[in-house]
């Protein structure tokens, strides 16, 4: 079966995990070049270059250190990429600057607006609790704006029952994927950026409607239909984002294996000296691998 995510895709996802090391530093300034840099490569290559970064994003470098400039900087390369893909949408949308109690992007349409904020997790981070979401924070961040969406990768998101769905349908906040933004994008290149735009709104519309309830099929039921149903050219770009979506779990694990096995391998050349002292860094190896390994292709997208 033929790879839908290219060489091509896979070598620049390496090329900015290594820029957003290199670029960190000064947080402001960093920004400032990351986002430029980033919409000149958008320019330059099109849209099927921010769909590559959008399928590959949602796993945050095993490479980086916890709360490290390089992570902080990577959160904000998840909100260009959004930012970007709004405004490919045809909606105008910027990052903003403000860190503490605000959302990262806002996006305007024609006749409606909202705030939005990406999210992305380590593979070998183990449980995470409602809050790491936001989906409450995002609700109070609207600031009079009437729609909220948190964008997170596919594979991470609870499929059974979780309070981030209850806060959701209650609170009117669309929880979102890459996935089905990357969907998103490729069907605006099919049927236009208007259509594109009437779809998202839709899907806004669609989380408004729904009765509170925990229920995770309940919610991607409804939002997966409301984009089939929109029109009958989407089946085709679902089909191969479905494709993807397992690609890239696929990707995002090797990316991060081959990191811990090179870690790995760089202790057991250790001396005994180094080799102490490194342990109580790095001694936890083994349970990221096992959580690693157990990520899986969690069917959201099968649910129609």
């Amino acid at each position: 079966m033929k790879k839908i995510i290219t060489d091509k895709a896979i070598k620049n996802r390496q090329y900015w995990i290594k820029e957003i090391r290199n670029l960190s530093g000064n947080f402001g300034d960093d920004s400032n070049k990351l986002e430029k840099e980033l919409e000149i490569e958008i320019e330059k290559n099109g849209i099927s270059s921010l769909i590559d970064h959008l399928r590959l994003c949602g796993n945050i470098p095993e490479s980086y250190g916890h709360d490290t400039s390089e992570e902080k900087l990577y959160s904000k390369y998840t909100d260009c990429l959004l930012s970007l893909a709004y405004s490919s949408l045809g909606l105008k949308s910027l990052v903003l600057k403000e860190r503490a109690d605000a959302a990262d992007v806002e996006a305007f349409a024609k006749d409606y607006s909202f705030v939005a904020d990406a999210k992305a997790f380590r593979l070998s981070r183990t449980a995470k609790n409602q809050k790491d979401f936001k989906v409450q924070a995002m609700h109070g961040w609207k600031r009079g704006k009437p729609y909220a969406m948190v964008v997170c990768p596919i594979y991470q998101l609870p499929t059974s029952s979780s309070q981030i769905y209850q806060q959701a349908t209650t609170q009117n906040v669309c929880i979102f994927t890459y996935s089905h933004l990357a969907l998103l994008l490729s069907y605006s290149q099919v049927e236009g950026q208007v259509k594109a735009q009437q779809l998202l709104k839709k899907i806004f519309e669609t989380i408004k409607a729904l009765n509170p309830s925990k229920n995770a099929t309940d919610y991607w039921l409804a939002v997966n239909k409301t984009i089939l149903s929109f029109s009958k050219k989407i089946q085709p770009i679902w089909d191969i984002e479905k494709g993807v979506a397992t690609e890239s779990i696929s990707i995002a694990k090797e990316e991060a294996l081959t990191f811990l096995a090179q870690e790995r391998e760089k202790i057991m050349r250790m001396t005994h000296k180094e080799a102490l002292k490194e342990l109580i860094k790095v001694h936890k190896i083994e349970s990221r691998i096992k959580t690693i390994n157990s990520i899986s292709d969690n069917g959201l997208f099968t649910l129609k």
